[in-house]
């Protein structure tokens, strides 16, 4: 019989473009987890340092069209471990994450479930306070919980549902979707996401942009044209 940690190790798989700024960090979070079998950084034409940071960072880089949906496709791909971990190259999961993972993964019941992390931001402003109670509330009530959340599956689970679709845009909310409110639990530990973006756009106004683009999907609105509005 195999041990536990020959059939309950990680693959992790991270998309990027043009990246080199917030790579280092999100990598630098998952060293020294022996759950971690590889890392895969599924990289969409970056033009910046990327691919050589992640190589660097003993990663392995596959390369290919650009688009999330694409990009997690092509990761998935190319991985070897019993359970994926997908996460966003903005994103760095705070200490803690380790022992939460393992136990999730030891956890026979999880094994038709997938995981997410409680959302952070690397801001003090009181509205990163709020859009995070905000985003609890939202996975929460309606099982949504967004790919800076990152998502922790089992590969049988993972190929059961599909995986992810070739969308430029709400890979992550038509996944969770597929998988439904009763196969997603919580995580506990958190993954920080850079607030670039609120910071540079308004909090309010980021925020209720992102509704509309949920609110087009949700009416059936392609995610390519939404992706295009989207910029």
């Amino acid at each position: 019989m195999r041990t536990f940690q020959e059939h309950k190790l990680i693959s992790v798989v991270i998309p990027t473009l043009n990246a080199a700024g917030e790579l280092p960090g999100c990598l630098a979070a998952l060293e020294g987890s022996e759950l971690i079998a590889e890392i895969i950084v599924s990289d969409g034409g970056s033009r910046d340092e990327t691919v050589e940071i992640a190589k660097a960072a003993g990663a392995r880089v596959v390369i290919g069209p650009r688009g999330r949906g694409v990009q997690l496709i092509a990761g998935a791909a190319a991985t070897t471990g019993d359970w994926l971990l997908f996460l966003h190259a903005d994103c760095r999961l705070r200490p803690g994450w380790k022992d939460a993972a393992a136990k999730f993964v030891k956890e026979p019941s999880t094994a038709g479930r997938a995981g997410y992390f409680g959302f952070a931001l690397d801001d003090p402003d009181p509205a990163a306070r709020r859009l995070e109670r905000i985003v609890a509330w939202r996975c929460r009530a309606w099982g949504l919980p967004y790919g800076d959340q990152g998502l922790l599956i089992a590969r049988s689970l993972y190929d059961a549902v599909g995986g992810f679709a070739p969308i430029p845009l709400m890979e992550d909310v038509d996944l969770a979707r597929r998988l439904g409110r009763h196969r997603l639990a919580p995580i506990a530990a958190q993954a920080v996401s850079s607030a670039r973006r609120y910071r540079r756009d308004g909090y309010l106004r980021r925020s209720l942009r992102n509704l509309f683009c949920l609110s087009l999907y949700f009416a059936g609105v392609s995610p390519a044209r939404i992706a295009r509005l989207y910029g």
